[in-house]
């Protein structure tokens, strides 16, 4: 079998959120191939029917098969903690480069909590989402506070949105700043490089192109740019 050389060019690889396919990050993948030339791809996962341990290893797989030598990674929402849980088990044997986390809440989704406090809305957010966002992340990668760690897998960057438009305001009933379906607060991750935060909401962060500027530059520079 002839086996693909690694790309000259760095790979992206987008990981979407719960209820996505991936195609929602069309405008967002164009724009860092057109502007900020990468190669991308997608990892997508049946986010409400497989477990966390079945889509990191999918994840493995979709990784192995790129051959990349630099692998950054942009992850929105749910995808975040999938990328942070994998990270923490396989980021040795993982190409190198950063990580982008879009409106993911790594300190646990009110949202979540809410409709998992219910039999038919752990069902609706399948257990993955049970598993990651009832709860602010680990790095060891359970749920809850670990401070054991200082350091993340990689260069981690944190964009976070203030624009309140989803449904997912109104289950939360946020009264702080917040998206549409994750608060700021949510996102906060300690040992991040940088945070970012922007008139975006959850889903409008993935056709912002302030955003994927922020994006392209921070995987180059392992920075945001000043008055993104």
């Amino acid at each position: 079998m002839i086996q693909r050389a690694p790309s000259a060019r760095p790979t992206l690889l987008f990981i979407h959120g719960l209820w996505m396919t991936g195609a929602e990050a069309f405008a967002f993948r164009r724009r860092m191939e057109r502007d900020h030339g990468f190669d991308t791809t997608v990892f997508a996962y049946r986010t409400t029917q497989e477990p966390l341990d079945a889509v990191i290893d999918k994840l493995r797989e979709h990784i192995d098969r790129q051959r990349s030598a630099t692998l950054h990674i942009a992850a929105h929402s749910l995808g975040g903690l999938v990328a942070l849980n994998f990270l923490a088990r396989h980021h040795a044997t993982t190409p190198p480069g950063r990580l982008v986390l879009l409106g993911s809440p790594v300190n646990g989704s009110a949202a979540a909590r809410r409709l998992g406090g219910f039999e038919f809305g752990r069902r609706l957010i399948g257990p993955v989402a049970t598993e990651v966002l009832l709860a602010a992340w680990r790095r060891d990668g359970r749920a809850g506070n670990d401070p054991s760690r200082d350091e993340l897998p990689r260069d981690t960057g944190v964009i976070a949105g203030t624009r309140p438009m989803g449904l997912g305001r109104w289950i939360a009933g946020f009264d702080e700043p917040n998206d549409g379906t994750v608060a700021v607060a949510e996102t906060e991750l300690d040992g991040a490089r940088d945070r970012l935060v922007l008139p975006v909401s959850h889903l409008g962060m993935l056709m912002s192109p302030r955003v994927a500027a922020a994006c392209g530059h921070f995987f180059r520079e392992g920075r945001f740019p000043l008055g993104a």
